[in-house]
């Protein structure tokens, strides 16, 4: 490469560089649970429009009523059609039914997958690996028309839904195959005080990300915490 190459190329973006998210709708599949129902409150909480989805249509509306900050329910199909952007945080035993039959209500919506695949037996819990290698994956293979990162899966739902907590001290790891989709899923948690979303590779990572929730269970169980992560040194 000359210098004049160089020269045009330009600088490096800043990968801090995030865009203005403030205007989109972020749906929330699963969000009358204690994890999507934390998301939903913070998010809202910093002005964001939320939409939670459940299968039951009351117990969403029931759950906006709840957390408050203009949040709306309905039943899954609903909030998906409404929102920019959805956050899957159902139940892992039925996640992928959940996905199968929202692929038309999906299709060209960015997708956050939340989802950690757990067991649990006398000796705590464990991570499980799904056929595809994670929940991401397994979202991106039945959601083909859909544009898939994950996301959110280290949070506390206790510090989420405690109005007392100003802010979340944690990182948010995310992942996904576009720049763009990951920058707007990254600025999205870091409209939540405290929160910075930092981009973690791609979905074929996703399965460890996932499975390092049964180690900050155990991390919560001894130390009667409810722990979180940070990423050093950037």
């Amino acid at each position: 490469m000359t210098s004049s190459d160089s020269a045009q190329k330009g600088p490096a973006k800043d990968p801090w560089d995030l865009p203005d998210v403030s205007g989109l709708v972020v749906g929330v599949l699963g969000g009358t649970g204690p994890q999507g129902k934390g998301l939903a409150y913070r998010l809202a909480r910093s002005g964001q429009k939320v939409i939670i989805g459940s299968r039951a249509a009351e117990r969403a509306r029931a759950a906006a009523e709840e957390i408050g900050h203009g949040v709306e329910g309905t039943e899954n199909a609903e909030a998906a059609r409404r929102s920019d952007v959805v956050i899957v945080a159902v139940p892992w035993e039925g996640h992928g039914k959940t996905l199968e039959s929202l692929r038309e209500e999906l299709a060209g919506k960015l997708v956050v997958d939340c989802v950690n695949p757990l067991g649990f037996d006398k000796k705590g819990a464990y991570a499980l690996r799904p056929e595809e290698g994670s929940a991401a994956e397994q979202a991106a293979a039945l959601l083909p028309d859909s544009r898939v990162t994950a996301a959110f899966h280290h949070l506390s739902a206790v510090l989420l839904m405690d109005p007392e907590i100003e802010q979340i001290d944690t990182d948010v790891m995310v992942l996904g195959e576009d720049r763009a989709d990951v920058e707007t899923v990254q600025a999205l948690a870091g409209r939540i005080p405290g929160m910075r979303g930092i981009f973690a590779g791609r979905l074929r990572n996703a399965h460890q990300v996932e499975s390092l929730v049964a180690n900050l269970i155990s991390v919560n169980r001894r130390y009667k915490a409810h722990a979180g992560l940070r990423v050093t040194d950037v």
